[in-house]
């Protein structure tokens, strides 16, 4: 569950997680065991590549992908080892330039596209620029070219009040393409300047093909992605996972039947995302993300029958609280249910506070691959 984490609204109080109803979550908690995992290190706040990189067992700190990378290979972009990939944000600026909403009030998929149709006339030769609708106000670009690089600071400065940042370079070799880019931005927003709410744009995680260890090679698995967001089937397929065409509006339940399918089908390994925790997160709606949580354990039984998998692992990719209205740097929930190989520690329910004094203690997220593969006995013994 995407930005699963969360906080108390006032002191004492529960978070999303031990706010919501989740009888299902609580009862593989008290027979499985809990911990707190750190997606990259104590006090950083994650982007959600580097934490899906670390959930999947990847050094963030040693693999850098940028955003747009994931973004774009996650609707099926070309893109070669040349090329820049980039993520885009439709947003709302005011008379002055400024930002007033960052998501231009998250506008449908369907006016994403017809905005993007009009961003696809501007020309800068001799590279070559396409743009392809992502997800409601998202977007992806690549370009193409000799001598390009993906070097470059994100322009979104990540708050409201503050007027988009220029593409600056983070080194010499970046500067042509910083420019090739600003004056990019610079005909974009003579096209949307008469558009609302999306009149301006942002763009993050500039960056290029980081050629990721598959997971075949690494865990020898053969591994599937069940997921909705462009994203998350981006870094899945990096890493070398199937991704399961997913329909966009399935429910919870639904995506676990595809999990199903696909252990039916001769995949060791499922990952499956869901979205909404973490928007609602970023919505500030504690309620609405209570309610996600719900949705999810209401569908739990999907898994759990007797043809279920061996072991599970609810967890995130990091915190969202919806306190904070976006990622924060506070230890994520997890719980492994694994009931043929596991010692069940003294957690009677499914939360943060349970997991602070659970069995698994606090600990990296790249130490969730090589659990999950020793509790489905998967691990070789180390040494003679």
């Amino acid at each position: 569950m995407d930005g699963l984490g969360g906080l108390p609204v006032e002191p004492g109080g529960p978070t999303e997680l031990e706010a919501a109803h989740t009888p299902h979550m609580d009862r593989l908690a008290a027979e499985g065991t809990c911990g707190l995992s750190i997606p990259i290190a104590r006090g950083v706040a994650p982007g959600s590549g580097p934490a899906h990189l670390a959930l999947f067992g990847y050094d963030p700190l040693k693999y850098e992908i940028g955003r747009g990378m994931l973004e774009c290979i996650g609707i099926g972009m070309d893109i070669g080892p040349k090329d820049v990939a980039i993520r885009g944000n439709f947003c709302t600026v005011d008379a002055n330039g400024v930002i007033t909403d960052r998501r231009a009030g998250r506008i449908p998929t369907e006016k994403c596209a017809e905005l993007v149709a009009k961003l696809r006339a501007i020309e800068i030769p001799p590279y070559e620029i396409t743009v392809e609708p992502v997800k409601e106000y998202r977007f992806g670009v690549v370009i193409r070219g000799e001598g390009l690089s993906g070097d470059i600071d994100d322009t979104d400065p990540q708050v409201t009040g503050k007027a988009p940042l220029p593409a600056v370079p983070r080194s010499p070799a970046a500067q042509k393409t910083a420019d090739l880019v600003n004056e990019w931005i610079a005909r974009v927003a003579a096209i949307l300047k008469d558009e609302h709410p999306a009149n301006m744009v942002t763009l993050r995680g500039f960056s290029m093909d980081p050629s990721l260890p598959k997971y075949a090679d690494v865990y020898r698995l053969k591994a599937a992605c069940v997921a909705v967001y462009p994203m998350y089937k981006g870094v899945s397929q990096l890493v070398g996972m199937d991704v399961i065409e997913t329909d966009p509006h399935d429910a919870p339940a639904d995506e676990f039947k595809r999990v199903m399918q696909q252990f039916e089908a001769g995949y060791d390994f499922v990952f499956c995302h869901i979205k909404y925790t973490d928007s609602r997160g970023e919505d500030g709606d504690f309620a609405a993300k209570a309610k996600v949580i719900e949705s999810v354990d209401a569908a739990l039984p999907v898994l759990l029958g007797e043809t279920g998998p061996d072991v599970i692992v609810i967890t995130g990719d990091h915190s969202t609280p919806a306190k904070y209205k976006a990622h924060s740097w506070h230890p994520v929930p997890l719980l492994l249910w694994a009931p043929e190989t596991h010692m069940p520690d003294r957690a009677t329910a499914f939360g943060e506070r349970e997991c602070m004094g659970g069995g698994l203690g606090h600990f990296p997220a790249t130490d969730i691959m090589p659990l999950a593969l020793a509790h489905a006995n998967r691990m070789n013994k180390f040494g003679a």
